[in-house]
This record gives C-alpha cells, structure tokens and sequence, in this order.
C-alpha cells in the first residue's frame, strides 16, 4: 500500500465504508457500527484505519469482517503538533455545546486523511461513534465531497460542514495537496479535520441531515427527527458508552447504541418512538 498504512489482507471490492480507531473507547464504538453496516447487508468492504491500538480491541473488528489498515500520524510539525494538542487546542476555541470525552485527542482526527491513499475507488467515511440504521450504499454514488451540516442547535447552522460522514475518492494527488496545505505556518484549525476539509473542498455538496443525523438534534430539534428518513445516526460529543449528565434525555438513542453494540437482536427502527 501507500507509504504509512499497512493492511492486514486486500481489498475485496472497489468500494468501502470506513473508519478510524485511534483508542480502546473508539474500538468499542467502531464495532457498534460495523455490526449495523452488517446488518443493512452492504456490498462494500468494511474498512478500519487505525492508529497504535493493541491487538486485543481490534480482534472483535476483524471478526466482523473489517480490514483492518494500520496507518502512521502525519507526518506534521512540532510546532502545529503543539497548536493542536488538546489543552492548547481547547484554550484557544473551547467547545460550548457539549462536552468532548478524556479519551479525545483532537491530533488524532487528522489520521482520517490517510483515507485518501486507500486503494478504493470510491469511500464513504463514518465516524466510530455512528450507527447505520439502514443501507446507505446509495451514498457511494455521491461525488466528492459530499458531508452533511452541522445542524443541532437551529437552522442557521446548515452553512457549517460535519465531517463525521463524507464521501471521498481515494487519490495520490489529493493526498499529496491536503498535506500541501494542512501544515503551513501559523496552520490552526479549529475543529482539526473538520475545520481543514471544510477549507480544502470549500463547494463541499450537502447531504441531507438524515445522512449524519446528530443526536442533539433529539432534545434540541425534535421536529426535525424523522426515524423513517434517518440513515446515520451519530453521537456526536457524548458517547453511548460513558456516564454522562444528558444520558437521561438520549435514553432511546443510547439503548439504540448498546442493540447494535451487543449479539443480540437490534428493535425495528420504525418502532423506535419518536422524541418526546
């Protein structure tokens, strides 16, 4: 493969759904969500780019049938390592709406780049803390670069992208002018890779909100969950595998996540009740 990532087999097709495990919490959560693109009966590979994560949380990934491709850090810089480590990346744009969980460490949101050296020609990227409720493979026919809005909060927000789910076509060139561009003096971007593809594809094409449904968007805009039109649903800040103060309001989303997350059977999503 490319220079910085090693697979563990090759490719069995020339589409693949994929993530990133960059920790034990995240290969928890990447299995929740290989186990529901299981269930949606893809066609497409399940691939999960991960950093330096020990053997034992990755084995329930490979059992699923994931390929697993170990990629190196970018190649970045000691000083824009610095900028966006995370105490100093939280004291300069500190997050207001929600609280992000000890395990996240926002440099390591810049590995999901190396995607674009995979060896597929087409890739539908998903966040670790995400759930497919239905078959989404439709999404492979979207160009680049196709993500969703950041919408949680209100409508105004449609302008901003959310980078938990996008569509990509794999590419040197591309790979080698997003590192062109990414590492400049005085870089900072402020939702790491979010902020930067946001930046590089500036006429990003938006997904529906139902592509990347933000679970805020439960207690916060409820009128706007639809459960017959959701096709990913994402945890975004909180987790459903850790105690925390809005676990209570998410119940539904959260028992949702521990279906997918166990061997059991998960419920019909047309039987989910709606928010309250």
């Amino acid at each position: 493969m490319a220079d910085g990532l090693w697979a563990d087999g090759p490719a069995r097709a020339d589409r693949a759904w994929v993530t990133l495990v960059t920790n034990a919490d995240y290969a928890l959560g990447a299995r929740a969500l290989l186990r529901s693109l299981v269930l949606t009966g893809t066609g497409a590979d399940l691939v999960v780019l991960h950093t330096d994560v020990a053997a034992g949380d990755l084995a329930p990934l490979r059992a699923l049938g994931a390929r697993l491709v170990r990629v190196d850090p970018l190649p970045t810089s000691p000083g824009f390592n610095a900028a966006h480590a995370k105490g100093a990346l939280h004291a300069r744009a500190a997050f207001t709406k929600g609280t992000k969980p000890p395990f996240h460490t926002p440099l390591d949101n810049f590995a999901k780049l190396r995607l674009w050296q995979l060896d597929y020609e087409r890739v539908v990227f998903v966040d670790a803390d995400a759930l497919v409720l239905r078959n989404s493979d439709v999404l492979f026919d979207y160009p680049e670069f196709c993500a969703a809005p950041n919408v949680y909060e209100s409508l105004s927000d449609f302008h901003r992208m959310n980078s938990g789910v996008f569509t990509a076509r794999p590419s040197a060139a591309t790979f080698g002018a997003m590192m062109a561009r990414l590492d400049v003096p005085g870089a900072f971007w402020r939702r790491t890779d979010q902020t930067f593809l946001e930046s590089f594809f500036p006429d990003w094409h938006g997904l529906p909100v139902f592509c990347n449904m933000l679970q805020y968007v439960w207690f916060a805009m409820p009128e706007l969950w639809d459960w017959k039109a959701i096709r990913i649903l994402h945890f975004q800040y909180e987790k459903p595998w850790q105690d925390h103060d809005k676990a209570d309001r998410l119940r539904p989303l959260i028992d949702l996540w521990r279906a997918h997350a166990g061997d059991g059977p998960v419920p019909e999503i047309a039987s989910l009740p709606g928010p309250a």
